[in-house]
């Protein structure tokens, strides 16, 4: 529940949006394409270009939840 929490406002899962693909909330830009960009190499300034309607705000959250999830899942 605590997670939930801290994805509302950030990521968005609704099967009517992108069929239940998780979209930045209040769009329908699935986080996966943020994740593609990095891989690929590019640019979080590229990937706002891009997709205008994505707050940096939401992205920066975003990768902040991931970088917690994933050091908490190789601490333990």
């Amino acid at each position: 529940m605590e997670r939930q929490n801290a994805l509302a406002g950030i990521a968005t899962i609704d099967a009517d949006i992108m069929h239940g693909v998780p979209c930045f909330t209040g769009t329908r830009v699935p986080v996966q394409t943020l994740l593609d960009y990095l891989e690929s190499g590019e640019t979080i300034e590229q990937f706002f270009a891009d997709y205008p309607r994505v707050k940096r705000e939401q992205v920066t959250q975003f990768l902040r939840l991931a970088k917690e999830r994933l050091l908490e899942c190789i601490s333990s």
